[in-house]
């Protein structure tokens, strides 16, 4: 497991584009000070959420934890529900990432899921 003292505060800022009803995946990887060296992430512990201000509902995403990356999901069981009616944008949510370390818990990523209105899906 890791501790805080070993990452910096600053997360990183994502937009993340999401066609509602659809699964989406982001892939990230981990990068030591040379820009190069992919961190071990396979014994870290990650939670990561999306939420939309405008009904007040939070869901889990899922995160596929591998020894060189993760992969941060939104599955279209979940996507399914975002958002109304036809548009470019549907929804805007919010989403972070966090790991849970020794000292606490660590927010690497920060941002926000754009919705995308799906036209021959059902609503």
């Amino acid at each position: 497991m890791i501790s805080n003292n070993e990452f910096g505060s600053d997360p990183i800022i994502l937009k993340w584009n999401i066609v509602r009803g659809d699964t989406s995946k982001i892939k990230v990887e981990f990068l030591e000070n040379n820009e190069s060296t992919v961190f071990d992430t396979s014994d870290w512990e990650f939670a990561a959420t999306a939420y939309d201000p405008k009904t007040d509902i939070a869901d889990e995403l899922d995160v596929n934890v591998t020894s060189n990356y993760i992969e941060i999901i939104a599955d279209s069981d979940v996507s399914e529900n975002w958002g109304v009616a036809y548009g470019a944008t549907v929804a805007e949510l919010l989403f972070d990432v966090q790991v849970i370390t020794t000292d606490g818990t660590w927010t690497p990523i920060v941002g926000t899921i754009n919705v995308i209105g799906d036209v021959t899906g059902s609503l």
